[in-house]
């Protein structure tokens, strides 16, 4: 979901006052501090989760896997409900539940990258992002976190650009793989491969992904890697993007190894005033996720994006690699 388009819709003058009533001028800088201790509250339940990865071959390309992920993985936070949440889970809590996608939305302000949904701060910046997938990672060396970085809301207070400020991150945390081509895993255990939703200037710097096209299924082929994308996230009908995404998984289960399927589930309905409504979309989607996987218990169906994901449906994805 295009979180920009999400969070800048006209709403009733009510919840303009409580939501949107602060300028770019008016928004409170956020204090960038590491907010989120990477603790592993979730283990216990999901052992297997935690280190699904290890159970299949290094020769295993990335492409070939079903992969849980989470759709605007660091917003947990919203001044109205059903407006800007979008996980119940840390992102620590996340990867020991067996998701190994992440999609991270950064706004560039002083020189750092805090955490949004929109002009919504999530109380959590990159920093706490990187340590949550250090420490995993550190436990879990045969792992591998697929994360798409994308600039969220407006620049502020910055002296570089949004490309210098992430590659100082990549010098300070030294684990994130630039590779422009899908790798397998082998290659990049107990790492963070990058999935580039910015421009650069100097490559390679990931998988590039620049050209993620608006509310629409599409392909990008660059070159480097070929990417197939569902991301249909203004939902008029739940029927409509049920049968979008199911689609998508009959595909990807048929076509080739080499494409990336990136399958999102998540989504918002436009309620009166085009106010978001998230959960409209998740509350009808998630329990479908469960029920097909019941039945679809093994193949290929690419990185599956979700709104408030949990173990019981990435178990479900996960377990169909065995």
């Amino acid at each position: 979901m295009k979180a920009s388009n999400l969070l800048h819709v006209p709403v009733t003058m009510l919840l303009s006052l409580v939501l949107f009533s602060c300028s770019k001028q008016d928004l409170p800088a956020p204090k960038l501090e590491n907010t989120v201790a990477a603790t592993n509250t979730a283990a216990a339940a999901t052992v297997a989760s935690n280190s699904w990865m290890s159970a299949l071959a290094d020769n295993t390309n990335i492409a070939a896997i079903s992969i849980p992920g989470t759709h605007d993985s660091g917003a947990r936070v919203e001044p109205v409900s059903g407006t800007a949440k979008c996980q119940d889970l840390s992102i620590a809590d996340q990867l020991e539940a067996g998701i190994r996608y992440l999609d991270i939305r950064c706004r560039h302000i002083d020189n750092a990258f805090a955490i949004h949904h929109g002009a919504i701060y999530q109380n959590l910046n990159f920093d706490d992002v990187l340590t949550a997938c250090k420490t995993f990672l550190t436990n879990h060396p045969k792992e591998v976190i697929v994360m798409s970085v994308k600039e969220e809301y407006d620049a502020s207070n910055n002296t570089r650009t949004f490309e210098q400020t992430f590659d100082t991150y990549v010098s300070k945390y030294g684990n994130i793989v630039l590779g422009a081509t899908v790798p397998k895993l082998g290659d990049v255990r107990g790492k963070i491969v990058l999935l580039r939703r910015f421009s650069a200037s100097t490559t390679p710097k990931g998988i590039d992904a620049t050209s993620w096209a608006d509310n629409t299924t599409f392909t990008i082929n660059n070159g480097n890697a070929s990417l197939k994308i569902q991301d249909n996230y203004i939902v008029n009908d739940n029927s409509s993007k049920w049968s979008n995404v199911t689609a998508m998984w009959t595909e990807s289960s048929t076509n080739s190894n080499s494409i990336l399927y990136i399958n999102y589930t998540s989504g918002y309905k436009p309620l009166i005033f085009g106010i978001p409504s998230i959960t409209s979309v998740s509350g009808s989607i998630n329990p479908q996720i469960e029920t097909y996987f019941s039945t679809h218990t093994s193949g290929r169906y690419g990185i599956v994006p979700m709104d408030f994901a949990n173990a019981t449906r990435s178990s479900a994805i996960l377990n169909t690699n065995f």
